[in-house]
């Protein structure tokens, strides 16, 4: 995959480059797109309510979600279309996922990607239908169509999430539509080795690391819509300190046993979390907690405060 730089990572932000910047795919410019019967220029309550004048009345709802992006046919004339650009195409020898890719990435056959519906599945399960807020985001989901896909395959979604989607919209598949700015599409083995390796725990780095990561996807009901998880997301996949942080605990023989997300007392006029995460040592079972902060109050959070040790107060 192309490997090219994600964002600049402000002075607050980690010391090291995260892993995303070494392997993920950037495009979103914010703009207006078009897709079936709702796009985000014409969904109004895309991410708040609105009264009986048509004001908006909550500030928007913000997607940071780890999943997997699939294609879907919302109707038959569509899935119909595809087949015959299929055979219009030179695609002799490839495999189904490596056909639909060759065939979506004819400039002739663009039309398709902007008729097509785009889902992230999280866990397996269906959770939000996908429409770009430019229209070069359709060259991300594209790039989201891997030729040869993997199990461990990634895609992590930073939108704006709105409304359930109609029924008529894809094939009868109601859930919540997300009018994204970025996809970064990357694998589960890519994001461990992009992140910077701590000689003194180089050894053990590569398992700690699956661990807290696996841990922050299988968070109870984690798609990636409520501060908390938004938080736990944004940093397993651009703040590489909580991997260095596990792999030094576990090199100390303790145990990963919690990670919490609660409100900070910094929060005032921004909503501040802190992300906090506790070992306790397999010998003495005494708990050591660290924590980090982060702003969520937009779309694109930041880190506000390092990795650092905390104390309960």
């Amino acid at each position: 995959m192309e490997q090219t730089e994600l964002i600049e990572q402000s002075a607050t932000q980690a010391d090291s480059t995260s892993p995303v910047e070494t392997i993920a795919r950037v495009n979103g410019n914010p703009g207006a797109a078009s897709h079936a019967s709702v796009s985000p220029a014409t969904c109004a309550s895309c991410g708040a309510a609105a009264n009986s004048n048509g004001n908006s009345l909550t500030t928007p709802s913000y997607v940071f979600a780890i999943g997997r992006v699939e294609m879907r046919f919302p109707t038959l004339s569509v899935e119909k279309e595809f087949a015959q650009a299929t055979g219009r195409a030179n695609t002799k020898g490839l495999a189904d996922r490596a056909a639909s890719h060759a065939v979506l990435s004819e400039p002739a056959n663009r039309y398709i990607l902007r008729q097509v519906c785009w889902i992230l599945t999280i866990e397996g399960l269906e959770t939000y239908i996908l429409i770009p807020r430019d229209p070069a985001g359709y060259d991300q989901l594209l790039e989201a169509v891997r030729p040869q896909p993997s199990p461990l395959d990634l895609d992590v979604v930073v939108g704006i999430r709105g409304p359930i989607a109609p029924p008529e919209m894809c094939n009868g598949l109601m859930i919540p539509i997300v009018a994204f700015d970025q996809i970064y599409s990357f694998d589960r083995d890519a994001l461990i080795k992009a992140i910077p390796r701590p000689d003194k725990s180089s050894k053990e780095f590569g398992a700690a690391a699956e661990e807290l990561f696996d841990r922050i996807m299988l968070a109870a009901d984690n798609a990636g819509s409520t501060d908390e998880h938004r938080a736990l997301n944004y940093l397993a996949v651009r703040y590489p300190a909580i991997y260095a942080t596990a792999a030094d605990a576990f090199g100390r023989n303790a145990s990963l046993t919690a990670v919490d997300v609660q409100p900070s007392r910094l929060s005032s006029t921004r909503k501040v979390v802190d992300v906090i995460f506790s070992f306790t040592n397999r010998n003495t079972d005494v708990v050591e907690k660290f924590f980090t902060r982060v702003d969520v109050t937009e779309e694109f959070m930041f880190l506000v405060t390092k990795m650092s040790p905390y104390f309960d107060h």
